[in-house]
């Protein structure tokens, strides 16, 4: 697993900060672990579950999607699960790493942004993002989401040792 350049001795200013910062670390680690890996790896799946790692970049971005602008502000999407087709993770062969790198990284400001104006005890809109359950606070749902970009980093180094690229992590001092 990667390192995060972030300790808990830096100095930030919020606990908002904190998460924000956390996430785009993570986020950035599993960016550049995908464009790491040569680019037939990164179409090909190399895992029983059959996801390859372009397809975990588009479901990171919906990740993103639907826990912040779906579920936290309530917003409505035609294709909230735009990145699940036919019972699982999919990108379409015309979709570019290239693309699918911008996207992600635009959610990821989105979130930012959302992150560092709100307070982290705020409680996401009502609506159907919750399944009849009462709506998290944004400070839960940042921690799920820096939980689950930490778990699909580890996933992305097995795929890097599979594919006999290393840990995929050139880009980072250990």
């Amino acid at each position: 697993m990667t390192n995060s350049p972030l300790s808990p001795t830096d100095p930030i200013a919020s606990r908002n900060e904190v998460l924000a910062a956390y996430l785009d670390d993570f986020r950035a680690i599993v960016i550049g672990k995908v464009t790491h890996l040569a680019p037939e790896e990164q179409r090909r799946s190399r895992l029983a579950s059959g996801w390859t790692p372009v397809e975990m970049l588009k479901h990171l971005r919906f990740v993103e999607l639907r826990w912040i602008e779906w579920g936290f502000q309530g917003r409505t999407f035609d294709e909230p699960w735009g990145d699940w087709r036919d019972e699982r993770w999919h990108v379409d062969p015309d979709e570019s790493l290239e693309d699918l790198v911008a996207a992600l990284r635009a959610q990821g400001e989105h979130t930012r942004e959302v992150v560092l104006a709100a307070d982290l005890a705020e409680v996401g809109q009502p609506g159907p993002r919750w399944d009849g359950a009462e709506p998290a606070t944004l400070e839960r749902i940042m921690l799920h989401l820096v939980q689950e970009y930490a778990r699909h980093a580890g996933h992305l180094d097995i795929v890097a040792e599979l594919a006999q690229t290393g840990s995929a992590d050139a880009e980072r001092p250990a």
